[in-house]
């Protein structure tokens, strides 16, 4: 961007100008941020797993970075910067980022071979990391063996089955679940093999740093032991609110523009009412009504009551899967931010029926509504709907992992990738 500046500034304007001297800079500058941010949005430079989509997706960006500057342009009706360096970025940025995706696919298969894991726990917590390691992770990660407590435990015919494992696997990280952890004759091995360089984690502490959710086993326990910076940290809970109407009333006039094309486009294909109004669960346990564009017919046909909402629901009009694939329907939830209702980032709001359901069968479950429920969240970007009570144990691990961690960066992090998700990129990737 710079260089293309700097090439036109000496050598295509007549005249010729001072590009770093003059007010053009402070123009490219910004201009250089939303090309990285509608970069990350897409999903690059990490997610792409073919070079053509590398490379589609960098035009993508670049396309839509030029065309907001464009529009920038065009309202205050001044060439703030050059139609050359404008969309001569977009060329220039599509072979950097393909390299940069050929880069980042090899960092992390030399990283998942790199954090090779060792697990010493009971089958079921097995079975249950094998299938949390299929889906996104944090971090790439190989698991390379596993070993009950009882195999870990010295025998006259191996005095250190731990240590001697973890070196014929090449292990560089052991994992322990709470069982292993209480039993002396582990530790020992583990601490030898922390000598030798072979990084030791908690089952709890492996969760939070490679997948970013904590484990179900744990669950119950970790509620016990964190502090929740919206409830017990004064100063943040006002600065979140504060944030949260920064972005709010803004949105009511974004609102205010889309409606009328929400409109049009129910009288063509989403015959019913504009708003969809439905009671959930937010802080402490409080009902309200949350807003949202109608996506649903209303003769409520082909789906039995009392099912959970599904991804692919086959209620959704043509015109209201228009408007859940580019989360328009969520907009009048910007009335609710204002009310108090909602905050930008928080545990998605449940319908009272499945709060009772779950609290009943999820003693901690309630732990959720000691915050303002979020329009987004950690649970969203890694994980998406919630289809049925196994879900909303998974979408649970992924909010506990939230309320523990909770700050504004975490926050950004995950309006971040919101946007990435809304663009069609993963949410999952870093």
């Amino acid at each position: 961007m710079l260089a293309l500046s700097k090439v036109h500034a000496a050598y295509i304007a007549v005249p010729a100008y001072d590009f770093t001297g003059g007010p053009r800079i402070w123009w490219a500058l910004p201009y250089i941020g939303l090309i990285a941010l509608a970069t990350y949005a897409v999903g690059l430079p990490d997610q792409p797993q073919h070079l053509f989509r590398a490379a589609w997706l960098s035009f993508l960006a670049g396309a839509g970075a030029a065309l907001g500057v464009s529009a920038i342009q065009l309202v205050v009706g001044d060439a703030l910067l050059p139609r050359f360096v404008v969309f001569g970025s977009v060329l220039v940025n599509m072979p950097i980022q393909c390299v940069a995706n050929l880069m980042a696919r090899h960092g992390e298969s030399r990283a998942g071979n790199r954090d090779r894991v060792l697990l010493v726990s009971d089958p079921t917590e097995r079975e249950r990391l094998v299938d949390d390691l299929r889906m996104q992770t944090e971090r790439s990660v190989t698991l390379v063996g596993s070993l009950s407590r009882r195999d870990a435990l010295p025998t006259p015919e191996r005095v250190r089955p731990l240590a001697t494992s973890a070196a014929e696997l090449s292990a560089t990280v052991v994992v322990l679940d709470r069982v292993a952890q209480a039993d002396e004759r582990v530790i020992t091995q583990a601490a030898t093999l922390h000598e030798q360089g072979v990084r030791i984690r908690t089952l709890e502490g492996f969760y939070a740093e490679w997948l970013g959710k904590l484990p179900v086993s744990e669950l119950e326990r970790a509620s016990l032991f964190f502090d929740i910076s919206e409830v017990h940290n004064g100063g943040f809970a006002r600065f979140k609110r504060l944030i949260d109407l920064a972005i709010a009333v803004p949105g009511t006039l974004v609102l205010v523009l889309v409606t009328p094309l929400v409109i049009l486009g129910d009288l063509a294909a989403n015959r019913g009412p504009l708003v969809y109004r439905q009671e959930r669960v937010g802080r402490s346990g409080k009902l309200f009504t949350i807003l949202k564009f109608r996506t649903m017919r209303t003769d409520g046909a082909g789906v039995p009551a009392g099912n959970w909402t599904e991804k692919d629901d086959p209620r959704v009009t043509p015109f209201g899967r228009f408007l859940r694939r580019t989360h328009l329907d969520e907009l009048p939830q910007v009335i609710n931010i204002i009310k108090g209702e909602l905050s930008v980032v928080g545990p998605r709001p449940e319908q009272p029926r499945y709060v009772e359901e779950l609290t009943h069968k999820l003693p901690f479950y309630n732990m959720r509504h000691l915050v303002r429920p979020g329009l987004t969240g950690w649970a969203q970007v890694k994980y998406g709907y919630a289809g049925d009570e196994r879900d909303a144990l998974e979408k649970l691990q992924y909010e506990f992992f939230y309320l523990e961690h909770q700050d504004m960066t975490f926050d950004l992090r995950i309006v971040l990738r919101t946007f990435r998700s809304m663009l069609g990129g993963q949410g999952g990737g870093r």
